[in-house]
């Protein structure tokens, strides 16, 4: 398998691509508009063929690169059951198995960011746990219908749960962080540690935090795709 974390710096997103490296297939997660060129660029040089690009939720941060790559590529756009996205072609449920090659990726449920979120775990060893769990945090639930009682089940019950060795890859990261594991978010992540149902609510109803830069136009064009209101008109 191939696997490679990718960064966008205006967003702090990062965008995995995963490939079997047999049939040269490959899946794009949580791609960014901005960054196409360089997704495509890198893989004509690995000689890969795009065949998935998902999505862990609909983005409020930034613009998906998913309606601009299946123009380009002919892949098929994915994301969460239920999210509001009429444009995809494929929409995946909790315990959904993707298979291609030697590589199989599960949708895990982990709603609480919002109310469509979906984390991937990769061959059983990795998960791209999107904004439902960071490194040392997680998602903010103050908007697009998130839910902090939600988050704190879905983090302890569903993720907390996979193996201590399970390598933890999030869909941000603001202080420079590449990768951590289940074990260390559940013995350090200051979210979580100390915690009870309750008192994470309070913390969580209580962050007081500006609204993403791009949530109006980041919305909307995600819920297309990626397409912008330029684009549609």
């Amino acid at each position: 398998m191939l696997f490679r974390q990718l960064f966008d710096r205006d967003t702090w997103t990062y965008t995995y691509l995963i490939a079997d490296t047999k049939t040269k297939e490959a899946i794009l997660v949580d791609s960014v508009l901005e960054q196409v060129d360089r997704d495509l660029k890198l893989l004509k040089e690995l000689d890969l063929s795009l065949r998935y690009c998902l999505e862990t939720h609909i983005h409020a941060d930034h613009i998906t690169g998913t309606g601009k790559l299946r123009e380009m590529t002919g892949c098929k756009g994915i994301v969460p059951e239920n999210a509001h996205a009429a444009c995809a072609d494929r929409y995946i449920k909790d315990g959904e198995i993707l298979q291609m090659g030697e590589i199989e990726i599960k949708a895990i449920e982990t709603h609480g960011h919002t109310d469509s979120h979906v984390a991937y775990l990769v061959n059983n060893t990795r998960v791209l746990t999107g904004d439902a769990l960071f490194i040392r945090g997680c998602g903010r639930t103050d908007f697009q219908s998130g839910d902090a009682g939600t988050l704190y089940d879905r983090v302890t019950q569903k993720l907390f749960t996979l193996p201590d060795e399970t390598l933890v890859y999030p869909a941000h990261d603001y202080k420079g962080q590449t990768v951590s594991t289940i074990g260390e978010e559940k013995q350090f992540n200051p979210r979580f540690v100390g915690k009870n149902r309750e008192s994470f609510i309070t913390f969580m109803d209580n962050l007081d935090l500006p609204d993403p830069k791009k949530i109006m136009e980041a919305v909307p064009a995600n819920e297309r795709c990626g397409k912008v209101a330029s684009a549609v008109n």
